[in-house]
């Protein structure tokens, strides 16, 4: 089975999608601006510095850096690993994740499957029989009608 195409078939999940996207914009239009406020400073650095005294250019050195510090650690706030973006995805996907995997188990159950592998996770399977493709009846299992041919 393909859970990217299980997923991909859910209403829940296109929405889920579009949250995610709509977050990920606008912090990106914070990071684009922190990014044009850097790259200003920098400019009027290097325009100014031959004026400036050496107390000064390391005032605005120093206050070229924080900018820097401040972006990098909005970005990690935003996109790290423990970010909110990920912390954001995992909320709102995992319902609909164990509702697919509980639909899986049922048809695997019903059907007395040993092993059922999920090809959108690359699972080293090279090739396997249609008939042995369990979306649809994954999909049937969680009330949602087949738009497209499973593969």
């Amino acid at each position: 089975m393909n859970t990217d195409q299980i997923l991909g078939q859910m209403s829940e999940y296109q929405g889920i999608q579009e949250q995610l996207s709509t977050f990920s914009s606008e912090w990106n239009k914070q990071l684009d601006n922190m990014e044009q406020e850097i790259d200003q400073l920098k400019e009027d650095f290097e325009a100014k510095e031959i004026l400036y005294t050496e107390e000064l250019k390391k005032q605005k050195q120093q206050e070229i850096q924080n900018k820097v510090q401040q972006r990098q650690q909005y970005l990690e706030e935003k996109f790290g690993a423990k970010g909110e973006y990920f912390q954001k995805q995992k909320e709102l996907l995992e319902p609909i994740q164990r509702k697919v995997f509980e639909a899986i188990n049922k048809v695997a159950n019903d059907q007395n499957f040993d092993f059922v592998f999920d090809r959108s996770q690359n699972s080293n399977m090279l090739f396997g029989q249609q008939e042995w493709n369990l979306n649809k009846d994954v999909l049937q299992e969680l009330g949602i009608t087949l738009n497209e041919p499973s593969n």
